[in-house]
């Protein structure tokens, strides 16, 4: 009588193995990416002339009626005390 010897596959025949390699290779490549996209496209978030630009913002605000911009309203509302 012969004896049999099991014989074993490589680990990389394994499914299992792939699935449990899959996610951090999927979260390597997704972080490529990411560093990828903002190395290459920068954009300037703040304008260079932000101050002039938001004092103009704040001309045109004062110039139009103050009793009709809702947000003018409500930081009056806020401001102003009331009896109770």
């Amino acid at each position: 009588m012969q004896q049999q010897i099991p014989t074993t596959s490589p680990w990389w025949r394994f499914p299992f193995v792939w699935l449990v390699i899959a996610g951090p290779a999927a979260v390597v490549v997704a972080g490529f990416v990411t560093a990828f996209i903002a190395v290459s496209g920068a954009d300037p978030v703040v304008a260079t002339d932000y101050y002039r630009r938001g004092m103009e913002i704040n001309k045109t605000l004062a110039a139009g009626s103050k009793a009709s911009l809702p947000a003018m309203q409500g930081r009056n509302h806020a401001a102003t005390p009331t009896a109770p």
